[in-house]
């Protein structure tokens, strides 16, 4: 059954688009803000943003990327709107920040676990990042773990991503998502992958080879799984894998930075991934890019498969 859009009076916004597609049951794909504002840098990261949604239309669907703008949370950017996402000074916004950015009138990019909230309850059941957030080194002491893994273990969307960002704890991250019963499937691989690097160092629990069976899959799990998400991991086209080498070595060294500045929270990934970027000569973001255009491309033919079972 299509899905009825909330009333234009709420405080989330459908582009004229995005909102005619979900009213007449078609394929959706929910993109996040932050790897935009965040997590490439200009201007490289316009481009990317077009680049992304072009994925998403080229097999099918209608890209909605989300953001908070004027404190008003949005699905679905125009040209205009994305040129703001991209030329900085946006805050980034996790699922509790949502509220305090639009009481407050403040422009910010969302992240997985905010992505994941404003999605679902505009019906748009899956999206499609980089690299999951997680438990991250140290979690012990610091207790600081992604609110991305809380999200999925309570919100009912499918995020296809390039598995675990390698510089968290990834063995640490599944056992989260097992005990949250988030289920993790590889695409047309056996291996969890790592972001970064095609294969994380661990097997995946469950593997799909197609669109349609993981359509199938998300389909039964709406119905079984409780409510809670589900992860889709494809792994980064083999020709932009960053090589084992040079990721080992800014791991190594980020980890090493990061601990002598004193980097806590939400400012570890964004620090971590600017090393990488400095340390590989941009080779790390040429990566990420890849991974994230894949990963659009394969989540639009997830959502057309979704939209023609309906």
């Amino acid at each position: 059954m299509p899905h009825v859009p909330i009333p234009i009076s709420a405080p989330i916004s459908l582009s004229p688009e995005v909102s005619a597609t979900l009213r007449e049951g078609g394929a959706v794909v929910a993109l996040e803000s932050t790897i935009l504002a965040h997590g490439l840098p200009a201007p490289g990261n316009r481009a990317a943003a077009d680049a992304i949604e072009a994925a998403v239309r080229a097999h099918g669907a209608v890209p909605a990327t989300v953001a908070v703008l004027d404190g008003h949370a949005r699905v679905g950017l125009s040209a205009a709107e994305l040129d703001r996402v991209c030329g900085g000074g946006l805050a980034k916004l996790s699922a509790r920040d949502l509220g305090v950015a639009a009481g407050l009138g403040h422009d910010g990019a969302t992240t997985v676990a905010a992505t994941a909230a404003l999605a679902h309850a505009v019906g748009i059941p899956l999206f499609a990042t980089g690299g999951l957030g997680g438990v991250h080194r140290g979690a012990r002491e610091s207790w600081d773990v992604s609110a991305d893994l809380g999200a999925l273990a309570r919100t009912g969307v499918l995020v296809v991503c390039s598995g675990v960002k390698s510089i968290l704890d990834v063995p640490a991250t599944l056992e989260v998502l097992e005990t949250a019963s988030v289920p993790v499937l590889g695409y047309r691989t056996d291996r969890l992958p790592g972001f970064y690097r095609r294969d994380a160092g661990l097997p995946v629990p469950w593997r799909v080879d197609a669109p349609a069976e993981a359509a199938a899959v998300w389909r039964a799990h709406t119905m079984l799984g409780g409510g809670a998400g589900m992860v889709l991991a494809q792994p980064v086209p083999a020709a932009d894998e960053l090589p084992a080498d040079l990721h080992d070595r800014l791991l190594a060294d980020g980890l090493a930075l990061v601990a002598q500045r004193g980097v806590t929270g939400k400012d570890v990934t964004p620090t971590l991934l600017a090393h990488f970027h400095r340390g590989s000569g941009g080779a790390s973001l040429a990566t990420n890019r890849a991974l994230v255009v894949a990963n659009a491309a394969l989540a639009a033919q997830v959502a057309v498969a979704l939209a023609a079972g309906r």
